[in-house]
């Protein structure tokens, strides 16, 4: 069984002349084992809640992935498909991509990101566990990784997230092969991989991975565990392989006709390209078949359930909103515009969380070692913790690229919606797991604050100015910075709805007044950008467009011009995404004909403000790095003025 699964792995390969062979080849044992004698799944139902989850972090052998789901009988992984490995429009990408095709948890290719995923997905397991029970949520999450794994930064985050809250459903089978790209690992580490996670809080087990027996054993182990266990698999990368076991040759490269031949032969697997034995084939389909009496008795339980408990599971599962969140929302928004707060978006973002958090029982937030300063734990949260898992907040400590990636995994999971916050010049820390988030379309909300210059004292290594040019340009990122508590308050609810990818919510430090004045009963931000106030008097002059902080100088820009005859109108543009997918009819109407004059304001660069202002239109914001001073001496010194905003304007009319 397991050499079906190397045969099918060099065979793509070879036909692809591009992949990685020597992965696959080298864990086949233990994926064997792993599928026939303890993964819980049923291919006929693959969507199915409280299947184990499979994580191949070492995301380049991904033929091992297609080869077990093809086997086990995934109707979508076709021959034809393995067949198709690495080509256009084909479910066998070069590395798993969530979305391909069923059986995919998560995208993975980046190293390090699928353990981490792996570790927001048992904290998931285990937060739905505590609200819904052991008959309805009761499964583990296995991960494949390999040193490249284990070598990368955010590997540290996660294990020691996952050994601190001792999230025994958790068992990584480390591909303990000794080789990367470049050669021997000896070339680069020295680390005692058993000791690393003994000394974070693991159970840690070490197994020939050639030895079956030995491997059944060892996951046996792990499952008994109170902690994470680590099974380290010393393995030979390319097993079978003549002259490229063992060696680096095999990592990514095809192993070349000659070599799979006579691979073939040391194996006594005698068909030809992509062609498997009935015998063999039979046994990996009732390996397939084995969970689907586990499953058909779950079925039984979530029917046997009181429907309150049924219906609510399946709301969550589904990341359905509740019912009644809109009306609460109108209830604050309409509160928000009568008290008129003069309160950092930051904090207008506790108080939305608050009304959020009791309204939204999936919400699963947290900070990392930011809470007080990012405002993003409600009165309702209790710590999530070893010891009590049906807290709602998650303190991850100073990890910022951990807690994005595990979130990443929660939302795989299902039935939670994570949030977690840090200050927007982190976003650094966290962008390769915001890339996934927009790449595999999760609803994962990161809260950043600390927004502009506006910070203040903690000077340019705290001040963004970049950052939000950079989030824009990740396809698929919902980044809102909204200009006061109505608009942040809209911004959480597009937020949430949004279930086909990320939102960054970039949020000040510095108070805000309240600038919505009239409450319609629309969320203004849902478009991306609006009107907030038009020009008086006449037909519109020049359109003033800003963001957050910056909304409110344009106001007083506005003002100052109409002082002088200039009838200048203002357009808050909370999310540029959403905006662009506006009409174009919608869109001139916000910002203005060709004829009028156009200048944006923001406290960052200017980059990609030319596609609203055009070639003649102005920019006020920052020529480069900030400086540390208090938040108003730094708007001056930088010309972040009302007045030159106004100024930009009359040197356009």
């Amino acid at each position: 069984m397991a050499n079906a699964l190397r045969a099918l792995a060099m065979d793509a390969v070879e036909k692809a002349k591009s992949g990685h062979p020597g992965m696959p080849m080298g864990m086949a044992d233990v994926a064997t084992v792993l599928w026939t004698k303890f993964l819980k799944f049923d291919p006929t139902a693959p969507d199915w809640p409280d299947r184990d989850r499979f994580v191949l972090s070492a995301g380049h052998g991904s033929m091992l992935l297609y080869a077990l789901l093809h086997l086990t009988g995934y109707a979508d992984m076709t021959m034809d498909e393995i067949k198709r490995f690495r080509q256009l429009g084909a479910k066998t990408a070069g590395h798993p991509e969530f979305g391909h095709a069923a059986g995919i948890e998560t995208t993975t290719g980046p190293l390090g990101q699928g353990l981490a995923n792996a570790v927001g997905m048992a904290m998931a397991e285990r937060a739905l566990n505590a609200r819904f029970g052991d008959a309805l949520v009761d499964h583990y999450t296995y991960v494949i990784a390999g040193d490249g794994c284990l070598m990368e930064g955010i590997s540290q985050e996660a294990i020691s997230l996952a050994g601190h809250l001792r999230l025994n459903r958790l068992v990584v089978l480390f591909d303990d092969n000794g080789i990367s790209i470049d050669g021997p690992t000896s070339l680069t580490t020295s680390e005692d991989q058993l000791a690393r996670f003994a000394a974070s809080g693991w159970h840690t087990i070490a197994v020939d991975g050639h030895d079956p027996a030995a491997i059944e054993a060892a996951i046996a182990e792990a499952r008994r565990s109170e902690r994470p266990t680590l099974v380290a698999c010393r393995t030979t990368i390319a097993y079978g392989a003549p002259t490229k076991a063992g060696t680096s040759a095999s990592h990514g490269s095809p192993l070349g006709a000659a070599e799979i031949a006579t691979t073939r032969e040391r194996l006594g697997w005698t068909n030809g390209p992509f062609e498997i034995p009935v015998d063999v084939l039979e046994r990996w389909i009732a390996a397939g078949h084995r969970g689907g009496a586990a499953r058909k008795s779950w079925d039984g339980r979530l029917a046997r359930a009181t429907s309150e408990l049924r219906n609510e599971f399946k709301r969550v599962v589904a990341g359905k909103l509740p019912k009644a969140l809109d009306e609460a929302v109108a209830a604050l928004r309409a509160r928000l515009i009568a008290e008129k707060p003069n309160v950092a978006t930051r904090v207008a973002s506790q108080t939305a969380l608050e009304m959020l958090a009791a309204a939204v029982p999936e919400l699963l937030g947290g900070s990392a070692d930011l809470t007080g300063s990012n405002n993003t734990k409600a009165k309702v949260q209790a710590p999530f913790t070893a010891t009590d898992r049906a807290g709602r907040y998650v303190y991850y400590g100073v990890r910022e690229h951990g807690m994005a990636a595990a979130m990443n995994g929660m939302a795989l999971h299902g039935g939670v919606i994570p949030y977690g916050g840090t200050f927007l010049v982190f976003t650094d820390y966290c962008r390769p797991a915001i890339r996934l988030s927009a790449l595999m379309g999760q609803r994962v909300v990161y809260v950043m604050t600390h927004d502009s210059i506006g910070l203040g004292e903690d000077g340019p290594t705290h001040q963004p100015v970049e950052h939000l040019a950079a989030l824009r340009a990740i396809p698929n990122v919902a980044v809102f910075r909204p200009a006061d508590a109505v608009e942040t308050l809209e911004c959480w609810q597009i937020a949430l709805q949004r279930k086909d990818g990320p939102s960054v919510l970039a949020l000040t430090r510095q108070n805000l007044a309240t600038l919505r004045t009239s409450d319609d009963a629309a969320n203004a931000c849902a478009r991306g950008g609006y009107v907030l106030a038009e020009a008086d008097g006449g037909e519109r002059q020049a359109t003033i467009i800003a963001t957050g902080s910056e909304v409110a100088i344009a106001m007083e820009a506005r003002r100052l011009l109409a002082a002088e005859g200039v009838r200048a109108a203002v357009a808050s543009l909370p999310c540029w995404l959403l905006f662009d997918r506006q009409t174009g009819t919608y869109r001139r109407a916000v910002l203005g004909g060709s004829r009028v004059a156009k200048v944006a304001v923001e406290a960052a660069i200017g980059f990609g403000w030319e596609r609203y202002v055009g070639a003649k239109g102005g920019f006020v914001g920052m020529p480069g790095f900030g400086a540390s001073a208090p938040a108003a001496d730094l708007y001056k010194h930088f010309g972040i003025t009302a007045e030159a905003v106004a100024t930009a304007v009359k040197e356009r009319l």
